[in-house]
């Protein structure tokens, strides 16, 4: 690993996730944290009272907006300065516009081997309309990512759960999952959630699991099958019953009108769990 990538709106999240960050550069060498901070540029008028009905800017948000910029510059030389280490290499820099396109392209740009985003979820309708910036990250990004929602130390995270189907075989999902393990020096458990319209037998899950790990040499591995009304929920409250620390998972990254029928189990379990979560999308 030598660079991560921290979305940062400066909310306790957000520390979480650079206090993570890092606790992983001062554990490994040659490794670069990049901040991108995003600003939303104010986009509200008001027509004009000096006749010919121009729209002109509401002058109120551009002052605000103005004094935020200042504000958020010197909180960024804040943080460049606190985070000055021979441990570690350390950037920051505010991006205008919206965030999740200015995530998205920092991270093309940047190519990063990870990225670690804060995340306080969304629930209700909020998350029927919208979802959130993370959620979208998790859909689309080209690297892995790990939300997380409280403080958490990577030395803490020794027990992971990577919940799959295993009925692709998938060299870089496998090959990402060994190193994140080794990154970790974690112990694994390897877990199908069964549901009542998607049911196999317990022999036929187990020998896929088996045929997974040993096809890709995994070590210190545990195949367990869960029961649960649905894969979302199953995932969470089998990470809940061993008191995993961490859950991994695979996304298939689909978009549009596909994915708003469909859902997705990844993005739901990075939604509602409160463990963090390291998600890769598939190609």
């Amino acid at each position: 690993m030598t660079k991560i990538l921290i979305p940062f709106d400066f909310s306790e999240q957000a520390n979480y996730a650079l206090d993570f960050s890092v606790a992983i550069a001062k554990k490994f060498n040659n490794v670069h944290l990049e901040v991108v901070h995003v600003m939303e540029v104010p986009t509200s008028t008001t027509v004009g009272t000096m006749g010919g009905g121009e729209m002109m800017p509401d002058m109120e948000n551009q002052i605000f907006f103005i004094e935020l910029m200042n504000k958020r510059k010197s909180q960024i030389d804040e943080l460049k300065e606190k985070y000055l280490s021979d441990a570690f290499t350390f950037s920051a820099k505010i991006k205008l516009g919206n965030a999740f396109k200015n995530i998205s392209e920092s991270i093309n740009e940047e190519n990063p081997d990870l990225v670690v985003m804060g995340s306080k979820g969304t629930s209700g309708i909020e998350e029927v309309l919208i979802g959130s910036n993370t959620e979208k990250i998790v859909r689309t990004a080209s690297c892995p990512v790990i939300t997380i929602k409280s403080a958490v130390a990577p030395d803490d995270l020794n027990k992971i759960v990577f919940a799959s189907d295993f009925r692709e075989d998938n060299d870089e999902v496998a090959s990402r999952m060994k190193r994140l393990q080794d990154l970790l020096d974690a112990q694994l458990y390897f877990v199908i959630v069964n549901t009542p319209g998607n049911f196999e037998t317990s022999r036929d899950s187990i020998k896929r699991i088996r045929a997974f790990a040993h096809k890709y040499g995994f070590n210190d591995v545990t195949a367990e099958i869960y029961n649960s009304n649905s894969e979302e929920s199953g995932i969470i409250e089998f990470a809940e019953d061993v008191n995993a620390d961490l859950i991994a998972m695979a996304t298939h990254g689909r978009t549009g009108f596909i994915h708003l029928i469909t859902g997705s189990i990844a993005e739901d379990v990075v939604n509602h769990s409160k463990r963090p979560v390291w998600t890769f999308k598939t190609k």
